[in-house]
């Protein structure tokens, strides 16, 4: 008991706010499975608190996104807020945070990586927000979204847009061929995880992971760009 305490404080510091009811955080960090084999109440784990931080996220995403791009369309801000609070940008963030760590996971959920899935990651950063919202109202939780999701958007833009980014760049500025590789797959057949290179005219720019085809390839794109930067090639910005 005094173990998880002094987990949970670490986590307060990490996230950068303190609950006057701690109990919604350690919800937040378990898993079903957890619940499950512990003989807990369902409703104690994340999910409840998950809808209700997706619902917050997306009104603060469109909020920031509202003022910061007053001339764009409504189409390209729910495209660009649809990247922003994808799975993979999430989980990209939860990385930051290093989240993973703090899950409270069943023993089958654990040995079959949970801890680094995108999409548990993913659901732990909205249940976060949900619990923050419930513990200390809007304006925390609108603090934690800025710092930890809204914040270096040049960095995150271009993670969110990886994909679409480097094909401009590729073929639009270097007018060169590029093209995803398979390079192969682990682990289970219920949990693969796909291994993916981009490469340009035989030349491997990054090299990507992920639970789908798709989420490998925006790594790999990701890193791709970061490379391409370190060279001096400039990226489009909204």
């Amino acid at each position: 008991m005094e173990e998880n305490q002094y987990t949970l404080q670490l986590l307060e510091k990490r996230i950068g706010y303190q609950f006057h009811n701690p109990a919604l955080l350690k919800q937040a960090m378990t898993h079903s499975s957890f619940t499950n084999e512990q003989r807990i109440r369902k409703l104690e784990n994340y999910e409840r608190l998950e809808f209700l931080g997706d619902a917050v996220l997306e009104l603060v995403t469109s909020e920031f996104l509202f003022r910061e791009h007053n001339g764009l369309p409504e189409g390209e801000l729910t495209k660009l807020r649809a990247s922003m609070v994808c799975e993979p940008s999430l989980a990209f963030c939860a990385r930051d945070l290093e989240l993973g760590q703090f899950m409270l996971l069943g023993k089958g959920e654990e040995n079959t990586g949970g801890r680094s899935r995108d999409s548990l990651t993913c659901d732990v950063m909205e249940a976060v927000i949900g619990a923050i919202y419930l513990d200390g109202g809007m304006e925390y939780a609108k603090e934690f979204i800025y710092r930890f999701i809204l914040s270096d958007l040049e960095d995150k833009q271009l993670f969110y847009d990886s994909k679409s980014n480097l094909q401009e760049l590729i073929q639009g500025k270097l007018k060169k061929e590029y093209s995803y590789e398979l390079l192969g797959m682990s682990g289970p057949e219920h949990d693969k995880m796909f291994h993916v290179s981009v490469q340009m005219e035989g030349e491997i720019l990054g090299k990507g992971e992920g639970k789908t085809k798709k989420a490998a390839e925006q790594q790999a794109a990701y890193r791709a760009l970061l490379l391409l930067r370190d060279k001096g090639y400039v990226f489009k910005k909204y």
